[in-house]
């Protein structure tokens, strides 16, 4: 198992949250996003999307989720084809 996604599941276990849920409420704290897209299949996943607009993430979730996945650098740039 990569590393990143045991250190992953080792937070949401803390926040008591589905890793899916904490996914999304991670996408709602970023300023850029205004609406994350959701596919449920299902009413549990329906109802974990909705709770993940209840799951206040700290500056030090954040700054833990930055460090977990630091992405391929700073943004225009890293992006650009």
């Amino acid at each position: 198992m990569r590393p990143q996604l045991t250190e992953w599941e080792e937070l949401c276990r803390e926040l008591g949250e589905q890793p899916s849920d904490v996914g999304v409420a991670w996408l709602l704290h970023q300023p850029a996003v205004t609406a994350p897209i959701v596919g449920p299949r299902t009413v549990a996943q329906l109802e974990g999307a909705l709770n993940a607009t209840r799951i206040e993430l700290s500056a030090d979730v954040l700054a833990r989720l930055d460090e977990i996945f630091p992405g391929p650098g700073p943004a225009p740039e890293a992006y650009a084809w």
